[in-house]
């Protein structure tokens, strides 16, 4: 397994490389070639990983590098966060981390990955503000994947520069969307929903260290949620839906979304959600809309961008592609 764990650290080197991370690149290239069994408890359990270490699976690469960055966040390694702060973390001072810090990362590796992209939530601005065109009702916002529920507050972020809390800047190709979002509520579900409160160490860890502009939007959607948090339920996405939209709820659009999330979803899962949101699409009216918002990868550059609109008709839209963090929006809404 000792080759799947080095592979695993190489491939997420080049995903941080090409996401715009070169510091959490070299600490992945860093630990592919230099962790040791001598080097104590977690060296030896990264090396030995019992299942896939793969980002496909268990994603253990981003484990390890979110304990080092909460040592940094918490303070808790002064050298290793001078060391982040110069972007050039050595060999010799990861190992040390490793053994210094062993009870505290053997824990975070218990634990699968969990973010919350704000970024994300330009698409869902460019979705809603599209919608808002095409009914006049408000939106009755329903999350699949939400994690801490951060995207539930889309319309309560500012796309462009300039305004104030949440600022989203993705580089935009194509013609922005204009209109007013109006959100009647806001729902979302989630396997292991996070509280913006309490988890918030766990979420900004797993942010990569050397992009403050991303840090900087999760720290400003984290404090909008501290105050007003979204209701995230635990549970699975198909039935949590399926009691959603169990009958229609007039004079609301029922916006259902999810972002680079069903690719997690176990293929049970992904198949009923589709086939609870065919049996509601065949119930919709104008009264009652419903809308069904994807931005998901498939293989592609960056992540495909779709629509479904049932209103008493079917309508689609392929909306274009962005990039999995939202640092750019080709926006290029065209029907179906």
């Amino acid at each position: 397994m000792t080759d799947a764990v080095r592979s695993a650290f190489r491939d997420q080197a080049q995903a941080c490389r090409d996401l715009g991370s070169p510091l959490t690149a070299q600490i992945c290239d860093t630990l592919a070639d230099a962790l040791d069994r001598s080097q104590g408890m977690v060296a030896a359990r990264v090396l030995d990983w019992p299942g896939d270490p793969s980002g496909r699976a268990d994603a253990l690469p981003l484990r390890l590098c979110g304990a080092l960055h909460a040592l940094v966040l918490t303070r808790s390694a002064p050298d290793l966060a001078q060391a982040y702060a110069a972007a050039d973390v050595p060999a010799s001072l990861l190992a040390d981390s490793l053994r210094a810090h062993e009870e505290m990362i053997l824990a975070w590796l218990d634990s699968p990955p969990q973010t919350n992209e704000v970024g994300r939530s330009a698409v869902l601005i460019g979705a809603a503000r599209l919608l808002s065109g095409l009914s006049p009702l408000p939106l009755r916002l329903l999350e699949l994947g939400a994690s801490a529920g951060l995207n539930l507050n889309f319309d309560r972020y500012h796309l462009g520069a300039g305004g104030e809390g949440v600022i989203l800047t993705p580089q935009w190709r194509g013609e922005m969307p204009q209109g007013q979002i109006r959100v009647a509520s806001r729902h979302g579900v989630d396997l292991n929903p996070l509280d913006p409160a309490r988890d918030a160490l766990r979420l900004m860890a797993y942010c990569w260290a050397d992009q403050d502009a991303r840090l900087a939007r999760l720290r400003a959607a984290l404090a909008l949620a501290q105050a007003a948090p979204p209701q995230v339920d635990r549970g699975d996405a198909a039935a949590w839906l399926a009691h959603r939209l169990l009958d229609p709820v007039p004079g609301c659009l029922t916006m259902v979304f999810h972002t680079v999330a069903a690719r997690y979803f176990p293929a049970d899962t992904a198949n009923a959600c589709e086939a609870v949101l065919a049996r509601a699409a065949v119930r919709a009216s104008a009264e009652a809309p419903l809308a069904h918002v994807e931005m998901e990868g498939d293989g592609g550059h960056g992540a495909a961008l779709r629509l479904a609109l049932w209103d008493g008709s079917e309508r689609r839209w392929s909306l274009g592609r962005a990039d999995f963090h939202g640092r750019w929006i080709d926006w290029q809404p065209r029907q179906l």
